[in-house]
């Protein structure tokens, strides 16, 4: 503060009493921005003048007068910065009312209905970090005993995230039905290669499940592996296939394999937000302690698992350092 003290006398002092007056007034830029950047109020910069002219002895109203050119010319910044300031609060606010209404069309057009069946349970949960998601789930029931579904993370966020996940929805409504993974998400590929902005990629895990003979088929596009909880042997096995993020590569094919599902075992897929969550000590949490929490509840009813799951993480979860999250299992409840 001190050297704001000297450096502003120095400027009136030569403005007053030098010869180089227009020197003055150039300082005067330079010392806006320092006493800015210190976040100084205006006011505390007239206090400032009057404190030195008084202390400088300045009692000549002729003089006093020419004073006040200084503090003008420093005050001015001040005007262009409160204005600068305004202007992105308008922004800030026709930004937010942007996202509103995106959020509430990604509510409204992602919407998926979770079905229900007699012998086999489903749950999901997918929150997003802030007004816009870039994760999306998605369940086709075929009413033949298969079923589709998937979780996707998009690789970019806001009203682009939005959007991407519209086109993946409609590609996946349109292509999913009695399509195999691989191929839908060969055909999902060419959606986003072809509409989505070539910064923004999309990770994706595809199952179909075939209830008649208990098989998962399954596929990925660089996205997070899967588990299956076998419940006899009370292990939590990784599945996962080959394949490219879909947007990156045009005539890309995807590794296709199948497991089987045996009575009360659970498929979980999910995205980053759960593996990859910071706890309080900004560390990543242990996904043990998630296979640990499924265990404990494995006889509820999977929308039950998934939303114990997802208030025991938003207990120990760095408020700070929030993703999307979602979580999606499937339980075989045959006996």
């Amino acid at each position: 503060m001190d050297n704001i003290v000297s450096n502003y006398r120095d400027i009136i002092e030569l403005y007053l009493y030098g010869e180089e007056q227009g020197d003055a007034i150039d300082q005067c830029q330079t010392f806006s921005e320092e006493v800015i950047g210190m976040d100084a109020s205006p006011e505390e910069i007239v206090s400032l003048h009057i404190e030195l002219l008084d202390d400088m002895g300045i009692d000549d109203a002729a003089l006093m007068k020419k004073s006040l050119d200084i503090l003008q010319e420093v005050i001015i910044s001040f005007g262009f910065t409160y204005r600068d300031y305004k202007s992105m609060m308008n922004r800030l606010e026709i930004h937010d009312k942007e996202m509103d209404v995106a959020s509430s069309l990604q509510e409204t057009m992602l919407k998926t209905e979770i079905p229900t069946f007699e012998t086999m349970e489903l749950g999901a949960i997918s929150v997003p970090a802030r007004k816009v998601s870039g994760d999306y789930f998605n369940i086709i029931d075929h009413k033949d005993g298969m079923l589709s579904f998937a979780v996707a993370d998009v690789i970019g966020k806001g009203i682009p995230a939005a959007i991407a996940m519209s086109m993946i929805k409609f590609g996946m409504d349109s292509y999913g039905y009695s399509q195999l993974p691989s191929d839908s998400l060969r055909k999902l590929n060419r959606v986003v290669e072809k509409n989505v902005n070539q910064n923004m990629f999309v990770t994706m895990f595809y199952g179909l499940y075939d209830h008649n003979t208990d098989l998962l088929y399954y596929s990925s596009a660089g996205h997070e592996p899967a588990l299956i909880y076998r419940y006899e042997e009370d292990e939590f096995e990784e599945i996962d296939a080959k394949g490219v993020v879909l947007g990156v590569k045009e005539h890309a094919r995807y590794e296709q394999k199948e497991t089987k599902i045996g009575p009360k075992d659970m498929i979980i897929v999910f995205t980053d937000g759960v593996t990859e969550l910071r706890k309080h000590d900004d560390t990543f949490i242990d996904f043990e302690d998630v296979k640990d929490m499924i265990r404990q509840v494995r006889e509820y009813h999977p929308q039950d698992i998934v939303q114990y799951i997802y208030e025991s993480l938003m207990r120990i979860q760095n408020p700070h350092k929030k993703d999307d999250l979602t979580l999606f299992i499937l339980k075989n409840n045959k006996n």
